[in-house]
Protein backbone atom coordinates (compact mmCIF):
# COMPACT_ATOMS: atom_id res chain seq x y z
CA UNK A 1 0.00 0.00 0.00
CA UNK A 2 2.68 2.47 0.71
CA UNK A 3 3.92 2.18 -2.97
CA UNK A 4 0.51 3.09 -4.19
CA UNK A 5 0.19 6.08 -1.88
CA UNK A 6 4.01 7.26 -2.75
CA UNK A 7 2.62 7.08 -6.71
CA UNK A 8 -0.04 8.81 -5.77
CA UNK A 9 1.59 11.53 -4.38
CA UNK A 10 4.35 11.65 -7.05
CA UNK A 11 1.88 12.05 -9.43
CA UNK A 12 0.13 14.87 -7.75
CA UNK A 13 3.64 16.24 -7.63
CA UNK A 14 3.78 16.03 -11.62
CA UNK A 15 -0.02 17.37 -11.60
CA UNK A 16 0.84 20.77 -9.62
CA UNK A 17 4.01 21.34 -12.82
CA UNK A 18 1.25 21.57 -15.33
CA UNK A 19 -0.83 23.17 -12.79
CA UNK A 20 2.02 25.95 -12.61
CA UNK A 21 2.34 26.26 -15.53
CA UNK A 22 -0.67 26.85 -16.98
CA UNK A 23 -0.96 29.40 -14.09
CA UNK A 24 2.18 30.97 -15.33
CA UNK A 25 3.65 30.73 -12.69
CA UNK A 26 7.21 29.96 -13.81
CA UNK A 27 8.77 30.81 -10.32
CA UNK A 28 7.02 28.73 -8.82
CA UNK A 29 8.71 25.80 -11.12
CA UNK A 30 11.85 26.65 -10.65
CA UNK A 31 11.23 27.04 -6.46
CA UNK A 32 10.01 23.31 -6.75
CA UNK A 33 13.27 21.95 -8.55
CA UNK A 34 16.32 21.30 -6.80
CA UNK A 35 19.52 23.20 -7.04
CA UNK A 36 21.11 20.83 -9.42
CA UNK A 37 18.15 19.85 -11.65
CA UNK A 38 18.45 19.02 -15.29
CA UNK A 39 16.02 19.90 -17.68
CA UNK A 40 16.14 18.62 -20.88
CA UNK A 41 13.90 18.70 -24.26
CA UNK A 42 15.56 16.12 -26.25
CA UNK A 43 16.88 17.29 -29.31
CA UNK A 44 19.89 19.13 -31.01
CA UNK A 45 19.61 22.91 -30.21
CA UNK A 46 20.76 23.58 -33.72
CA UNK A 47 17.32 21.87 -35.16
CA UNK A 48 15.08 24.15 -32.64
CA UNK A 49 16.28 27.00 -29.57
CA UNK A 50 14.39 24.43 -26.76
CA UNK A 51 16.24 21.27 -27.57
CA UNK A 52 18.99 20.16 -25.47
CA UNK A 53 20.33 20.31 -21.56
CA UNK A 54 19.17 22.98 -19.57
CA UNK A 55 21.23 22.77 -16.29
CA UNK A 56 20.23 24.10 -12.34
CA UNK A 57 17.44 26.45 -12.09
CA UNK A 58 18.98 28.86 -13.91
CA UNK A 59 18.96 26.95 -17.03
CA UNK A 60 15.12 26.27 -16.28
CA UNK A 61 14.53 30.18 -15.67
CA UNK A 62 16.63 29.84 -19.28
CA UNK A 63 13.89 27.17 -20.92
CA UNK A 64 11.11 29.07 -19.69
CA UNK A 65 11.83 32.32 -21.51
CA UNK A 66 13.09 30.40 -24.15
CA UNK A 67 9.72 28.51 -24.74
CA UNK A 68 7.65 31.78 -24.41
CA UNK A 69 9.79 33.50 -27.28
CA UNK A 70 9.89 30.27 -29.74
CA UNK A 71 6.52 29.27 -29.85
CA UNK A 72 2.29 30.05 -28.63
CA UNK A 73 0.55 26.73 -27.44
CA UNK A 74 -3.03 26.14 -28.92
CA UNK A 75 -3.24 22.88 -26.85
CA UNK A 76 -0.91 21.57 -24.64
CA UNK A 77 -2.90 18.20 -23.03
CA UNK A 78 -1.46 15.96 -20.33
CA UNK A 79 -3.26 13.00 -20.72
CA UNK A 80 -1.90 9.80 -19.39
CA UNK A 81 0.29 9.64 -15.53
CA UNK A 82 2.33 6.97 -14.51
CA UNK A 83 4.57 6.50 -11.76
CA UNK A 84 7.39 3.70 -11.02
CA UNK A 85 9.41 4.99 -8.14
CA UNK A 86 10.76 8.33 -7.82
CA UNK A 87 9.75 8.89 -11.52
CA UNK A 88 6.59 9.57 -12.85
CA UNK A 89 6.13 9.27 -17.11
CA UNK A 90 2.98 11.56 -18.46
CA UNK A 91 1.39 11.05 -22.50
CA UNK A 92 0.04 14.53 -24.06
CA UNK A 93 -0.30 16.59 -27.24
CA UNK A 94 0.66 19.80 -28.72
CA UNK A 95 -0.63 22.18 -30.78
CA UNK A 96 1.65 24.76 -31.09
CA UNK A 97 2.38 27.83 -33.79
CA UNK A 98 5.80 28.63 -34.44
CA UNK A 99 6.37 32.57 -33.77
CA UNK A 100 9.38 32.50 -36.10
CA UNK A 101 8.02 31.16 -39.12
CA UNK A 102 3.97 31.23 -38.08
CA UNK A 103 3.15 27.46 -38.76
CA UNK A 104 1.45 25.08 -36.56
CA UNK A 105 2.50 21.94 -35.82
CA UNK A 106 1.10 19.05 -33.80
CA UNK A 107 2.69 15.88 -31.92
CA UNK A 108 2.41 13.97 -29.52
CA UNK A 109 4.86 13.61 -26.72
CA UNK A 110 6.11 12.13 -23.06
CA UNK A 111 7.67 14.18 -20.06
CA UNK A 112 9.58 12.43 -17.62
CA UNK A 113 9.78 13.76 -14.08
CA UNK A 114 12.52 12.05 -11.65
CA UNK A 115 11.52 13.43 -8.28
CA UNK A 116 13.94 13.72 -5.01
CA UNK A 117 12.51 15.09 -1.62
CA UNK A 118 9.62 16.04 -3.20
CA UNK A 119 11.36 18.45 -6.10
CA UNK A 120 12.24 17.99 -9.40
CA UNK A 121 15.50 16.51 -9.99
CA UNK A 122 15.03 16.22 -13.68
CA UNK A 123 13.00 16.62 -16.39
CA UNK A 124 13.10 15.16 -19.75
CA UNK A 125 10.99 15.51 -22.86
CA UNK A 126 10.27 13.21 -25.48
CA UNK A 127 8.51 14.85 -28.73
CA UNK A 128 8.33 14.57 -32.36
CA UNK A 129 11.97 16.87 -33.05
CA UNK A 130 11.88 16.17 -36.69
CA UNK A 131 8.08 18.45 -36.68
CA UNK A 132 9.49 20.86 -34.62
CA UNK A 133 12.63 21.38 -36.83
CA UNK A 134 10.47 21.66 -39.75
CA UNK A 135 8.17 24.20 -38.47
CA UNK A 136 10.96 25.84 -37.22
CA UNK A 137 13.71 26.42 -40.82
CA UNK A 138 12.15 29.02 -42.74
Amino acid sequence: MLNVDKNAANIALAQNFYAMFFRGDLAAIVDNCTPDVVWESVGDRAQFPIFGHWDGKEGVKAFFAKLVETHDFTEFSPKEFYSSGDHVFVCGHYGMTIKKTGRHVEMDWVHVFVLRDGLCGSFREHTDTATLARGWRD
